[in-house]
C-alpha cells in the first residue's frame, strides 16, 4: 500500500513502484522519482540502471521513465538483517529485478524456502538473501511495524538483493545463433570448458551432431552464452504484445505475443525471423533478459 502524504517523495528520492499489470500482482519494482505534477498527485519515476541498460538495448532511447499516481508509489522498505525465516511467514521475494509478494511453505534446509505466490497459485524455491518480511506502507509507517532492532537503519539506494550468477565449467546454461533463421533464439548446454577470459566450450543438450549419434559441442564467446533464466512467476493468461519466450525445435525464441486465441492458445511474431506461429500457453514463458549479471523481466522494463 502506497504513502497517504507525498510531502516525502521528491526528486531524487528514492522508492518503490506497485505494478499496475494485471498479471503482475503483488510486485514491486525499484525507481527513482525525477518529476512531479504541480498538484503532486503523479510522479515520474526512472527505473533503476538495469532496467535503464536494458531499455536503451531494446529501443535506443535514453532512460526507463513511467507516470503514476502517489498511491502507486511508497519508500523503500528498510532491509532487516538476521531475521530466521519460518513456515507461514509472509514474504516478498526478490525475482526479475522487483519484489513479489508471498508465503513460505516449506523450509528447505541450507537456507532456502518454497515460497507460495498466490496471485498465481505457484511455489519458487529462495534463498534466505533473495527474501524479507512483507509489510505494508500505511499513513506513514510499516505494517506489521519494523523489528525494534531495524527501526534506526537507513534505507539507500544500495539496498537491493541482485540476483547473481557466475558461469563456469559444469554451468548449465542457455546459447544463442546469430545465423540466418536462428535469431532470437536459445538453446540449452553445459560449459564443457572455460577455453579463455570471453570462450567457452560448450555441449547442447538438444542439438545433435549431422549423424545424430551424439550431442553437439562448440565453443562459443561470452556474448552468446547466459546462465538459465530462473523460475518466474507464471501468469494466469498472456496479453496482447507481452514479451515472451516460446519453445519450438529444441529451442526457446524470443517473441511477442500478436493475438490472444481461444483454448489458452497464443499467436506469436518473432522479430529476428519476421514469422508468425500459434502456440499453447504451455510452450510459452515470461521473457527475461540477462543484464549486468541480473535477470530483468523484458514485459515489466518496456511498460510504457
Amino acid at each position: 500500500m502506497a504513502a497517504d502524504d507525498s510531502s516525502e517523495f521528491q526528486i531524487g528520492t528514492y522508492v518503490e513502484v506497485t505494478s499496475p499489470v494485471h498479471s503482475m500482482r503483488g510486485s514491486l519494482f525499484p525507481a527513482k522519482i525525477v518529476a512531479f505534477s504541480a498538484d503532486r498527485a503523479k510522479f515520474t519515476v526512472e527505473y533503476d540502471r538495469f532496467k535503464t541498460k536494458l531499455y536503451r538495448k531494446v529501443t535506443g532511447k535514453k532512460s526507463v521513465r513511467d507516470e503514476f499516481p502517489v498511491a502507486l508509489l511508497r519508500p523503500p522498505q528498510p532491509r532487516e538483517e538476521g531475521y530466521a525465516f519460518k513456515r507461514n511467514d509472509a514474504v516478498d521475494a526478490f525475482m526479475a529485478g522487483g519484489w513479489w509478494e508471498g508465503v513460505i511453505t516449506e523450509e528447505l534446509g541450507g537456507a532456502r524456502f518454497e515460497v507460495f505466490f498466490r496471485f498465481v497459485k505457484q511455489r519458487v524455491e529462495f534463498e534466505a538473501d533473495e527474501l524479507r518480511l512483507h509489510r505494508e506502507w500505511v499513513r506513514g509507517a510499516w505494517v506489521p511495524p519494523l523489528r525494534e532492532e531495524e527501526r534506526d537503519v537507513s534505507n539507500t539506494k544500495d539496498e537491493k538483493a541482485w540476483m547473481k550468477e557466475e558461469i563456469g565449467e559444469g554451468t548449465e546454461v542457455e546459447v544463442s545463433n546469430d545465423e540466418d533463421g536462428f535469431q532470437g533464439s536459445w538453446f540449452a548446454a553445459s560449459v564443457v570448458q572455460v577455453v579463455g577470459k570471453d570462450r567457452f566450450l560448450i555441449q547442447y543438450k538438444s542439438l545433435k551432431t549431422d549423424d545424430g549419434k551424439e550431442f553437439l559441442t562448440e565453443e562459443i564467446d561470452a556474448q552468446h552464452i547466459r546462465p538459465c533464466p530462473p523460475e518466474t512467476v507464471m501468469v494466469d493468461c498472456y496479453s496482447m504484445n507481452e514479451e515472451v519466450d516460446a519453445y519450438w525445435n529444441d529451442g526457446w525464441w524470443e517473441g511477442k505475443v500478436c493475438k490472444v486465441l481461444h483454448g489458452g492458445r497464443y499467436k506469436v511474431y518473432f522479430e529476428g525471423t519476421d514469422d508468425k506461429m500459434v502456440f499453447d500457453h504451455s510452450d510459452l514463458r515470461p521473457r527475461q533478459v540477462w543484464i549486468d549479471q541480473t535477470w530483468v523481466m523484458a514485459s515489466q522494463a518496456l511498460t510504457q
